[in-house]
């Protein structure tokens, strides 16, 4: 046998291996592909962007992005202490992949974009500025969800920043371009900056009260927008690699927000020193650290002893974030685990198409539509801040929505693995990754308990809010049964306060789940509004996926979801 005919035998053997295998799932528009995505961007007020999102679908889905994802989560951050000479450098080193992510992000304004009309004195927020950006973050962390860490906290460090007029003002002017500037220099020699966060230490954690870190006026009494000199520690300081961060310390008169910069004005870098970078179960291509604080300087946000609302201002933002990203994870899990039953046979058949599997999937779908149409819709009611019912969707359904969505991820991820077999356990599919990904978002910004005890905030000091979210589920509930009866039983729990300590999470995954039924009753088409009201709010207990739909529409949710749109 000669040289071509061993080359030739050797090339039909390995077309013949991979027979029955799903083609990658890569070159995906992740928006044209995603009807339900489509549905809610134009249904909450979106619309406007469909062309821009249609092309940010096609750079976050093709397969030059997922490379660089792959090789952004596969070549980690590394922290560099210190130079040759034993002097301090306290940077951060990533893989160009990594910051070829952020230009694409950036480029698109997930960091900025909702508030560019406060680069001209007077300008009023675009219609629908909150929910085209959701969609943005949506996709991008279907692309790459480490990367999202900085974007999310630039964006959410401006209404805090805000709080202090003449630093927004100097700020600001770098945080909205839409551009990324990856260059290690004090702020007014950069194209653009990002913003990261320091609030927990060791000692306090979630009981950010309890933090040590003291901060001292840097000369005369201090006071709103003054400097201030702190000593400390975080540990956990996020994105250690941005150029100023918010952060919390304890002043004369308690707990106070400040902005802490890399560079002091005089150009000389200021003294914060890292001291390892946490070594995470995923959102690898993020770097998380510790820090210490040697007379760093920073000024402070508003004034002493306002650091928690003035701070949550910030995270309220991020808790949006955590719903959408976790949502769009979701998403990616079930539409390649579709994408790849569609295209391998089983027994005879497509793997798609086999009872068990339908069952399965069609229950998957379910899940990723409501987390969406529920994220979306908390989306709305920041674009719509001024009108007192979105208001109170706000405050009450940003812990409900993070708490839920962020929760559920996990389980949906799993399942959606579990559909690939065991190609899923292996690197090269990616969902080894998205599965390490998901759990973040339940704990950052708030685990599950802190959501919950959030919610009982609400109840106790704005009985206005929940009363106007409450009656909206009831009308949105209409005459359907399943509706009608969680909505009772959840008035039940609220008139109950003495209890409410022990059934806050039940309260407040119930009114995830009603709210999640009502807009899928609204707006969904019937085969998922259907099968997820029945089967969420039925008397059927169900621990995991794949049971109760025997009588649902599931070609029809499939073809809903599918990603292999014709």
């Amino acid at each position: 046998m000669n040289l071509h005919t061993i080359n030739a035998t050797s090339g039909a053997a390995a077309a013949a291996d991979q027979s029955n295998q799903p083609p990658p799932f890569a070159g995906v528009n992740l928006f044209t592909s995603d009807a339900a995505l489509g549905d809610t961007v134009q249904r909450e007020g979106g619309g406007r962007a469909v062309k821009a999102l249609t092309a940010f679908g096609q750079i976050c889905g093709s397969a030059d992005s997922l490379e660089s994802a792959r090789l952004a989560n596969e070549n980690p951050p590394r922290l560099r202490t210190f130079g040759p000479a034993g002097e301090r450098l306290d940077t951060v080193e990533f893989h160009p992949a990594y910051h070829a992510l952020m230009e694409i992000s950036c480029g698109e304004g997930l960091h900025s974009s909702v508030w560019a009309h406060h680069a001209a004195a007077g300008g009023s927020p675009k219609a629908g500025a909150h929910v085209i950006r959701a969609a943005g973050c949506y996709m991008a962390a279907q692309m790459e969800a480490g990367h999202c860490c900085p974007v999310t906290m630039t964006n959410a460090a401006v209404p805090t920043l805000l709080l202090q007029p003449e630093i927004a003002a100097e700020w600001l002017p770098k945080i909205l371009p839409r551009t990324y500037d990856r260059r290690f220099l004090p702020f007014p020699e950069k194209t653009a900056v990002t913003i990261g966060m320091g609030m927990t230490e060791r000692q306090g954690g979630t009981d950010v009260r309890a933090n040590t870190t003291r901060a001292r006026p840097a000369s005369g009494k201090g006071g709103p927008g003054t400097e201030y000199i702190l000593d400390g520690h975080k540990w956990f300081m996020s994105a250690p690699m941005s150029d100023a961060f918010l952060v919390l310390a304890q002043a004369e008169k308690g707990l106070s927000c400040f902005l802490m910069p890399r560079f002091l004005p005089d150009g000389s870098v200021n003294g914060l020193q890292f001291q390892r970078l946490k070594d995470k179960l995923g959102n690898r291509s993020n770097a998380s650290s510790e820090v210490e604080f040697h007379g760093a300087h920073a000024w402070l946000i508003g004034e002493e002893g306002r650091g928690v609302p003035n701070i949550i201002e910030m995270v309220t933002y991020t808790r949006l974030d955590c719903a959408v990203s976790s949502a769009g994870m979701m998403r990616r899990a079930v539409a390649q685990a579709i994408h790849s039953t569609e295209h391998r046979s089983v027994f005879g058949s497509k793997l798609a198409s086999q009872p068990l599997m339908m069952e399965v999937l069609a229950d998957l779908a379910l899940d990723v539509e409501a987390a969406t149409a529920l994220a979306f819709r908390l989306a709305r009611s920041f674009d719509r801040a001024s009108d007192q019912r979105a208001a109170a969707w706000r405050r009450l359904m940003t812990p409900i929505t993070k708490y839920w969505v962020c929760k559920i991820a996990p389980s949906v991820v799993y399942e959606a693995m579990e559909c690939l077999g065991g190609n899923s356990y292996v690197e090269d599919h990616g969902l080894a990754r998205l599965y390490r990904e998901v759990p973040v978002n339940a704990i950052w910004e708030g685990s599950g308990n802190v959501m919950a005890l959030d919610v009982l905030r609400v109840l106790q000091r704005d009985g206005e809010a929940v009363e106007a979210v409450m009656d909206e589920l009831k009308q949105a509930a209409g005459d359907d049964a399943h509706l009608t009866a969680a909505h009772a039983r959840l008035e039940a729990i609220l008139q109950e306060p003495r209890l409410l300590d022990v059934r806050a999470r039940s309260l407040v995954e119930g009114l995830a789940v009603l709210a999640a039924g009502t807009i899928l009753r609204a707006h969904a088409p019937a085969a998922v509004a259907d099968a997820f009201i029945a089967t969420r709010m039925g008397s059927i207990p169900r621990f995991t996926y794949g049971q109760g739909l025997d009588w649902a529409d599931k070609t029809a949710i499939l073809a809903r979801a599918t990603p292999n749109r014709a």
